[in-house]
């Protein structure tokens, strides 16, 4: 229902409270309790991190003539980077709102490079089916033809013959990962930076979530692959601050090899009667608060206070990695290659762990069972999950034990079938509301997740994409009147 803007003004003071009530049910991912989408350095570091963004929080990047200070933080954000990631002193790249706007530069990058020095008009990349979904709206957004190729079922990492196989002549660009999300584990980036440079295309390796602590792990004695700049074929990488650098949400980069590739990211428009318009980014007015908090950390934290977290990463990591190996019914899907950890279950649903542990305080993410890989409960883990691992591993044991024994966490093989058989060209709005009765589920954001979760696993995964476009497309309506 449309909601008109209050009539007087309120206090501060109130406004505060109203907030901090509105937050009430968040997730309290401050007591380390959170296994995706937070990282946590500390009080210390968020205080660091505030007090920079909001002394930058008017700034606009938009125009770096009138922000000097925003182009000096961009600039020696990506030079870090680039000698983080092994680059020389040809990379460039460009300071971004996120993890997916670098993907998308990417892509738009490698697609306006093969328009114009190639001349395909109708271009297509390959990725493997683990790569992050950021490619795939890479590729609606662009109008980008995609093959996703198999991974090896045992390893999850894509074979690089496999990628040549699905190579055309109007191919533009490989992904590769470093690691995936999924599973924890970098794909094979020598062998894919071979075959790009011996096809002769851009191959761009998403490191978001592993670029910042891999270097790290690779010190701390973990033999890690070669995935950046110095393996030849590589020819840009993404890398999220907002990770393992503990910079706030959003900060990640973008890097090129050479500002010949850069020059097919930037937008510019001269043909209007506005201001000039050049953007190297997708946004064009962009918050100095992220570029200057990023900037105060990698300051504040250094070299040793980010090797420090790491090792504490690694050492919870392994942790939680060996306890799961000693967990009756349960197994990891892969070795742990940076800090991500995935298991499943191969005689029970690991969907009720999610609930169970979610009544404990603790927030683990579900992954469906598609495109080859097992439905799974994934873990990310930061530094200040070393401090709870006591606590975490008995809980976690105890919600594997209790998810065993539960027998009504299986649909009904009817059930399956019919779920199974569900077509995406006839699915409509009415499909969605039964299937979210069947679900017991009802307006608004669930309490549990298991019932859901099982009857998503057992669609084919177009109808499951349908299902979720029309829960978004009610989660996000206009708010109901209160009652009077």
């Amino acid at each position: 229902m449309p909601m008109p803007i209050p009539t007087h003004g309120r206090p501060a003071g109130d406004v505060m409270a109203m907030l901090e009530e509105a937050g009430r049910y968040d997730l309290p991912w401050r007591e380390g309790k959170t296994f995706a989408y937070v990282y946590e350095g500390g009080r210390d570091v968020e205080e660091v991190a505030k007090q920079a963004y909001m002394r930058f929080l008017t700034e606009n990047a938009l125009d770096p003539t009138v922000y000097p200070s925003l182009l000096k933080f961009e600039t020696e954000i990506v030079a870090m980077a680039v000698a983080h990631l092994g680059g020389d002193d040809q990379c460039v790249g460009n300071f971004t709102s996120g993890g997916t706007e670098s993907c998308l530069l990417a892509v738009k990058t490698a697609r306006d490079y093969a328009r114009t020095v190639r001349g395909i008009a109708a271009p297509h990349m390959v990725l493997p089916v683990t790569a992050h979904a950021a490619f795939q709206k890479a590729a609606h957004y662009f109008d980008i033809g995609l093959t996703l190729v198999p991974v090896d079922p045992a390893t999850f990492k894509v074979r690089v013959e496999d990628m040549e196989a699905a190579i055309r002549p109007e191919t533009i660009l490989l992904v590769g990962s470093a690691p995936q999300y999924a599973h924890g584990v970098i794909d094979p980036i020598e062998g894919l930076g071979a075959l790009a440079e011996r096809r002769g295309l851009l191959l761009h390796v998403d490191a978001c979530i592993g670029g910042f602590i891999l270097p790290y792990f690779r010190r701390l004695g973990v033999a890690v692959p070669a995935f950046d700049f110095t393996v030849p074929g590589v020819t840009s990488i993404s890398m999220d601050f907002h990770k393992y650098a503990y910079a706030p949400k959003g900060a990640s980069v973008i890097l090129h090899r050479s500002k010949e590739l850069r020059r097919h990211q930037i937008f510019t428009a001269a043909t209007w009667t506005g201001y000039s318009v050049i953007n190297p980014t997708i946004q064009s007015t962009k918050s100095g608060g992220p570029l200057a908090a990023t900037w105060a950390l990698l300051h504040y934290l250094g070299d040793e206070g980010y090797l420090r977290f790491a090792d504490r990463t690694l050492k919870a990591t392994r942790a939680i990695a060996d306890a799961l190996r000693t967990m009756p019914g349960v197994r990891l899907m892969a070795e742990p290659e940076s800090s991500l950890i995935a298991f499943t279950a191969d005689d029970f649903s690991v969907f009720p762990i999610v609930d169970i542990l979610r009544k404990k305080g603790w927030f683990v993410q579900p992954q469906l069972g598609y495109m080859g890989s097992k439905a799974n409960i994934h873990l990310s883990i930061d530094q200040s999950t070393l401090d709870l691992v006591d606590q975490f591993v008995p809980d976690l044991a105890a919600a594997i034990r209790e998810a065993r024994a539960l027998n009504d966490a299986a649909l009904p093989e009817p059930v399956r079938q019919l779920l199974g058989s569900l077509d995406p060209a006839t699915f409509t709005a009415e499909t969605y509301q039964q299937l979210m009765a069947l679900a017991g589920t009802g307006d608004g954001l669930p309490e549990g997740t298991t019932a859901i979760n099982l009857m998503l696993d057992a669609m084919p995964p177009e109808v499951a994409g349908r299902l979720m476009t029309e829960f978004m497309n009610d989660l996000y309506a206009l708010p109901r009147r209160p009652a009077a």
